[in-house]
C-alpha cells in the first residue's frame, strides 16, 4: 500500500457537497416519487388466487428492491454525515428527512405484507418456488408470517409515522445530548475539553492514575445528564412496550430475537454455558489484579493494558498488519481491506467532534462501504479496525446478492467482524517476538472474552430488568444507575471493587431504536465466530471458501440452519458454545501458566 495513508474518509464518490449536497436532494426527490407510486400501484392490487397470476408481481418485487437499495446508500450516506461532525446541523436535518421517508418506505413494506399474508396459503408455496422468486423466498416467507402477528395494515403504517417524531427522534435525541459533552483534560499544562469518543480512548491507558482521573471525570459528566438520558431511555422504552401491547406480544425479547434470527432457546443455551465457564474468567481477573498489583481491580483496570511501556501502533503500521494477517486467511478479504485503505473508505482521524464510538456502514448501491472510528494507537484500536473491516467484506461478498438476500441481522454481522478480529489478534500472539510482547497481546485477546461473556451480559441483565420495570413506572437516574451496578456485580461476579453506574448513560446501544437488545448478538457473534475460527485453523486454506459461502446464506436462513448446514451443528445444545468457550478458556490458561510467579509473590 502506498504511505502515508490518509485518515480522513472521502464521501464524494457517493453524493458530492456534503449534508448540502444537490445531487443527493435531486437523488431523494426521484426515491421520494418512487415510493409514491409504488403506494398506489400497491393500493390497486389484490393478492394473486393462482401460481400463474404471481408472474405479474415480479416487476413489483423488483422494484420494491431497487428503492429499498438506493434509501440504504442514502441513509448510509447521512449516518457518516452526522458521525463525522456532531454540529453539522443541515446532516442532521437531512436525518430526520430520511427518517420520515424510511417510515414511508416502511408503510409500503406493511402494505406489502398484508397483500403476502392475504395469498392462500398453496399459492403462496408454489410462487416461492418459481425460479424467479426461489433466491428471496426466505425473506417473503418471513414478513408474510410476521405481518401474522402484528397489528392492521392501517394501525402499522400509523404507528411507523408517529414513531418518526416519537420513538427515533427520542434516539435522535440522545446523540445531541452526547455532542455536548465535554470531559477536561490536562494536556501540556493546559485544559482541553474532549468529546467523549476522545475521552473513552483515554481510559484505556497505560498509566493507572491518568485512567482513574479520567473515568471520575467521565462518571462526573454523565452524572450531570443523566435527567436527560434517563427520560429518553424511558419514553424508547415506553414506546416499545406500548407497541408490543398493541400486537399482543408479551415478551420484550420477542423482537429482537425475530430480528436476529434465533430462537430463546439458543439464546438461553448460549448464556447458561457462559454462566457455567465463568469461574476461569473470574481467575483471570483475580490474576490480572496481582498483575497490576491491586487487590481488586477497579472497573476501568479490565480493559487497561498491562506493564508501563505505552507502545502506540501507528495507522499505516496497522493497516499493513492488518493486510498481512488477513491474507494468510484469504486473499480476497486482503484485497478488500486494502481498497478500503487506499480508496479512503475509512474515517479515523483522531479529532474533536466526531461522535464516539466506530461502525461500518454498508453502500449497496455503490457496492462499497464507509468505516468509522477515532484511532489513537492503541491495541484496541487496531482491533476495531480489524472488526469494522470484518464488517465492511461481509457485506463485499454479498453485494451481488439479491436485496432481499442481503438482509442479514446483527449476530451474524458480528460474526463476521470478530472473525476478523481474532484472525489479526491470534497471529499476533504466535507471532510475538518475546514472552513479554506475548502476555500483552495474550491479555488484549482475553479483554475481548471478558467484554463479551461479562461485560454484554451485564448490559443483557440491565436491559431485561429495566423493561420489567418500565412496564408499570418511569425508572428514575437513580434506579437506572442501581440497576446498572446490580447487573455488573452479578455479570462480574462480584471481582471488582468499583463499578460503572452511569454506563446506561454512557452507552450509545441502548438507544438505538433500529435494533432492541442491541447487546446479546455481540456475544453471540464472538462465540460463533470462535466456533468457526476453530474449524478453520483445522481445515487450513480451503475454509475460506466455505467461510465465503456460509457469509453469503447469512441473510436467507436462521442462525440454527445456517449452523447446521454449513457447520453441522445444533445451536439449541450446549456442545458447540462449550466447545467455543474453550478456545478462550485455553487463553486464559496460558496466562495463567505465564503470571504464575504473580501468584506466588
Amino acid at each position: 500500500m502506498n504511505h502515508p495513508l490518509n485518515q480522513t474518509w472521502n464521501l464524494e464518490p457517493i453524493f458530492t457537497g456534503g449534508s448540502t449536497s444537490e445531487e443527493l436532494h435531486t437523488y431523494l426527490q426521484q426515491v421520494t416519487k418512487d415510493i409514491a407510486t409504488l403506494v398506489e400501484r400497491l393500493g390497486h392490487l389484490s393478492a394473486p388466487t393462482t401460481v400463474e397470476q404471481t408472474a405479474d408481481f415480479d416487476e413489483l418485487l423488483d422494484s420494491l428492491q431497487d428503492v429499498r437499495i438506493r434509501l440504504r446508500e442514502a441513509g448510509a450516506f447521512a449516518g457518516c454525515l452526522t458521525a463525522q461532525d456532531q454540529s453539522d446541523k443541515q446532516a442532521l436535518r437531512l436525518s430526520a428527512s430520511l427518517s420520515d421517508l424510511s417510515a414511508k418506505l416502511q408503510g409500503l413494506f406493511v402494505q406489502f405484507q398484508s397483500l403476502l399474508l392475504h395469498t392462500n396459503n398453496d399459492v403462496f408455496q408454489s410462487w416461492m418456488q418459481r425460479p424467479q422468486v426461489a433466491p428471496v423466498s426466505f425473506y417473503l416467507s418471513e414478513i408474510r408470517a410476521l405481518a401474522g402477528e402484528k397489528m392492521s395494515p392501517e394501525l402499522e403504517s400509523l404507528a411507523l409515522g408517529l414513531a418518526v417524531d416519537g420513538y427515533h427522534g427520542w434516539s435522535d435525541f440522545y446523540d445531541t445530548i452526547v455532542s455536548h459533552v465535554r470531559i477536561p483534560f490536562e494536556q501540556d499544562g493546559q485544559t482541553v475539553m474532549l468529546s467523549a469518543g476522545q475521552a473513552a480512548n483515554k481510559m484505556s491507558d497505560t498509566n493507572r492514575e491518568l485512567r482513574e482521573d479520567m473515568f471520575r471525570k467521565w462518571e462526573e459528566a454523565w452524572t450531570g445528564v443523566e435527567d436527560f438520558c434517563a427520560d429518553t431511555l424511558n419514553h424508547i422504552a415506553g414506546f416499545r412496550l406500548k407497541l408490543y401491547d398493541n400486537r399482543g406480544w408479551d415478551s420484550v425479547l420477542k423482537e429482537p430475537l425475530a430480528i436476529n434470527r434465533m430462537s430463546e432457546q439458543t439464546l438461553q443455551t448460549m448464556w447458561d454455558v457462559i454462566v457455567k465457564n465463568k469461574p476461569i474468567f473470574v481467575a483471570y481477573l483475580e490474576r490480572k489484579a496481582q498483575v497490576l498489583g491491586v487487590d481488586r481491580l477497579s472497573w476501568n483496570d479490565v480493559d487497561a493494558p498491562l506493564g508501563t511501556v505505552d507502545s502506540r501502533v501507528s495507522y499505516d503500521d496497522a493497516a499493513d498488519l492488518i493486510v498481512e494477517q488477513f491474507r494468510k486467511f484469504n486473499p480476497e478479504m486482503a484485497d478488500f481491506a486494502v481498497k478500503a485503505f487506499e480508496q479512503r473508505w475509512i474515517e479515523a482521524e483522531d479529532r474533536a467532534g466526531k461522535r464516539p464510538g466506530g461502525f461500518c456502514t454498508s453502500l449497496p448501491r455503490s457496492k462499497e462501504t464507509r468505516i468509522f472510528m477515532t484511532y489513537s494507537g492503541t491495541a484496541s484500536n487496531v482491533s476495531t479496525l480489524a472488526h469494522e473491516l470484518g464488517h465492511g467484506y461481509h457485506q463485499h461478498v454479498m453485494n451481488d446478492l439479491p436485496a432481499f438476500s442481503q438482509q442479514y441481522a446483527m449476530n451474524v454481522a458480528e460474526t463476521a467482524s470478530t472473525f476478523a478480529e481474532m484472525i489479526v489478534a491470534d497471529s499476533l500472539v504466535k507471532g510475538a517476538s518475546n514472552a513479554e510482547e506475548k502476555l500483552s497481546l495474550l491479555e488484549d485477546k482475553i479483554q475481548r472474552s471478558i467484554a463479551f461473556f461479562m461485560n454484554i451480559h451485564a448490559r443483557f441483565l440491565f436491559e431485561t430488568r429495566f423493561y420489567e420495570q418500565r412496564r408499570s413506572s418511569m425508572v428514575g437516574s437513580e434506579q437506572l444507575n442501581e440497576l446498572m451496578e446490580e447487573a455488573q456485580r452479578e455479570a462480574f461476579c462480584d471481582t471488582l471493587s468499583s463499578y460503572h453506574p452511569h454506563f446506561w448513560a454512557s452507552k450509545l446501544h441502548f438507544y438505538k431504536t433500529g435494533v432492541p437488545f442491541y447487546n446479546f448478538p455481540y456475544t453471540f457473534g464472538y462465540l460463533f465466530s470462535t466456533g468457526i475460527y476453530a474449524l478453520a485453523q483445522q481445515e487450513g486454506a480451503g475454509f475460506a471458501a466455505r467461510y465465503d459461502a456460509l457469509l453469503q446464506d447469512t441473510g436467507r436462513m436462521t442462525v440454527e440452519q445456517l449452523a447446521h448446514k454449513h457447520l453441522g451443528v445444533d445451536l439449541t445444545q450446549p456442545e458447540f458454545w462449550q466447545g467455543a468457550i474453550d478456545v478462550s478458556i485455553a487463553d486464559v490458561k496460558l496466562f495463567l501458566e505465564m503470571t504464575e510467579e504473580h501468584a506466588r509473590s
